[in-house]
């Protein structure tokens, strides 16, 4: 890939974290407790969120695992690899926050 067109993906990329998080904040969170539904789903599950969190995450790298091991028979779409990747990643965020409010 070359630098530039890398440099772009970089730049969407971050783009697509804030409006996703942002909008999804409002479907999953509360307005005191921005990680409401892994605190909820801990709850439910008897475990911590951060745990919640990794069984939720599981799924989605179970999905990029299946897409990988794919690629010789079926591409996916662009939206499919943003969407999937894009889920990943603000996944990992939210796992950072979890763990940056207990050390901090």
């Amino acid at each position: 890939m070359l630098p530039k067109k890398f440099d772009e993906l970089v730049e969407y990329r971050c783009a697509e974290i804030k409006r996703i998080l942002c909008k999804k904040s409002k479907e999953y969170a509360t307005k005191t407790d921005r990680l409401h539904n892994f605190n909820r789903a801990a709850s439910m599950l008897w475990t911590s969120r951060e745990k919640a969190l990794m069984g939720m995450l599981s799924k989605h790298l179970v999905s990029v695992f299946d897409i990988v091991d794919n690629m010789d028979k079926k591409h996916p779409s662009v939206e499919v690899i943003e969407e999937k990747i894009g889920d990943i990643i603000n996944y990992f965020i939210l796992l950072e926050a979890m763990l940056k409010e207990i050390v901090e």
